[in-house]
């Protein structure tokens, strides 16, 4: 109730203000002026407001305001006044009755529908507020020119207003079409970090797997023998089988999780690439360094593996990022060789010796450490390489000359399309 209040005042001020920009084309008190397009607006954009009651207390409004304006400006006798400007108060009742007849919040979405309706309106509103006046005063007959001037006038204020409505809604719209693909473009990276956690889990559990088993067969073996620890391999089979089922029920939850309303199960390679490049505009933002990206995309295709890539993609354009002391270009490439997508990240930071491309791809080799002196756990790229191993793929480094680090990531088009299965 006190936002309508709130907007219904809005409305009246506003029209009141425009109102006062003005042009009297016969001569006389009446007048073409900026409140009725105000007005307009508010009608369609405020629909919480209703039509009738809004044009009453607008028309009242008014009346009074330009009432009080004669007397402290003018100085006017309030009669003198009152009677000069009752037909305007006419002009917005019977402007705000046709709005509400006709219905015309309804042609929002037909602008030049709406536009004419606006306009007719207007017209007819104007004709109601000139009928008045002539009863009250001694104020022309209408004529065929003068209505040419207010057909004129009403479809110029009219499409003016539906204009600006379209305007500010396409605006609008953009608005919240860019939150929304902000909401999205983060919900892609938690499921990719979850995704991660995920792979790694199926990988373990499979391990699991294989260590239960191997328990088992101990047990069956240490039991034929009569051994007396027999019951203690029972005991530790038991307990990975356990371990194991505790997993399941971790890797059930995290995928419960990456299925997310809203985000789609395919999305194209070049989208995707984007996404990575924009997170890493912002992680280099907050690393406060001055980088470059470039990125060129020749596939029109699109994948169901978005979160694998997006690991592997996100985890090498980081490391290009993190590479780079203060100022430095990190580039992407995407192409088609033969039956194979095929993905380059290049950047321009120290490079990698010969030595160490035999070690980058071991877990927990790194050369990342922080403000403390703690190193980082040296997975990424280990975790990366396991992910498109998975897709059958390669990853390795192509060269490294002219202090550029140049990763090549080869993954069958065929891995790239096939659904994501749960195991």
């Amino acid at each position: 109730m006190r936002e309508r209040l709130l907007i219904l005042c809005i409305i009246m001020l506003a029209t009141a203000f425009f109102g006062e920009m003005k042009v009297n084309p016969f001569g006389g008190s009446f007048r073409f002026s900026l409140g009725i397009a105000a007005f307009f607006f508010g009608l369609i954009w405020f629909q919480s407001v209703p039509v009738l009651l809004t044009g009453f207390l607008t028309g009242t409004f008014i009346l009074g305001f330009r009432v009080a304006l004669d007397v402290l400006v003018d100085y006017r006798t309030v009669a003198d006044s009152f009677f000069v400007h009752l037909p305007s108060a006419f002009y917005y009742f019977s402007f705000s009755l046709l709005i509400h007849l006709i219905r015309a919040r309804k042609y929002l979405e037909f602008p030049l529908l709406l536009g004419l309706v606006g306009a007719s309106v207007d017209f007819l509103s104007n004709v109601v507020e000139l009928q008045v006046r002539q009863m009250i005063s001694d104020t022309p007959l209408l004529t065929l020119e003068s209505a040419f001037i207010l057909l004129f006038f009403g479809a110029l204020r009219s499409f003016f207003v539906v204009g600006l409505y379209n305007s500010v809604s396409i605006r609008q719209v953009r608005a919240v079409a860019e939150v929304r693909q902000q909401e999205l473009d983060r919900l892609r990276m938690i499921n990719t970090e979850l995704y991660e956690e995920a792979f790694y889990l199926r990988k373990s559990m499979t391990e699991l797997e294989e260590i239960t088993r191997e328990s088992y067969q101990l047990y069956t073996r240490l039991r034929e023998s009569e051994h007396e620890e027999s019951p203690t391999a029972l005991t530790i089979a038991e307990h990975v089988h356990e371990v194991k089922k505790d997993s399941q029920r971790m890797l059930a939850g995290l995928s419960n999780l990456m299925n997310q309303e809203g985000l789609s199960p395919q999305l194209p390679i070049a989208e995707l690439c984007g996404l990575v490049i924009r997170a890493n505009q912002k992680y280099a933002a907050m690393l406060g360094k001055e980088i470059h990206f470039h990125f060129n995309c020749h596939v029109k295709l699109s994948t169901s593996q978005i979160y694998a890539l997006l690991s592997v993609l996100n985890n090498l354009v980081a490391n290009a990022v993190e590479a780079i002391s203060k100022k430095g270009s990190v580039e992407l490439i995407v192409g088609l060789v033969g039956r194979n997508v095929v993905f380059h990240v290049l950047d321009s930071g120290p490079g990698i010796s010969h030595e160490e491309r035999e070690w980058v791809f071991q877990p927990g080799y790194t050369t990342k450490y922080d403000a403390q002196g703690n190193s980082s756990t040296g997975i990424g790229l280990t975790h990366a390489r396991g992910i498109v191993q998975s897709l059958q793929g390669t990853l390795r480094i192509v060269h490294d000359r002219d202090a550029t680090t140049h990763f090549k990531v080869q993954i069958p088009t065929d891995q790239l399309l096939r659904k994501e299965v749960d195991s």
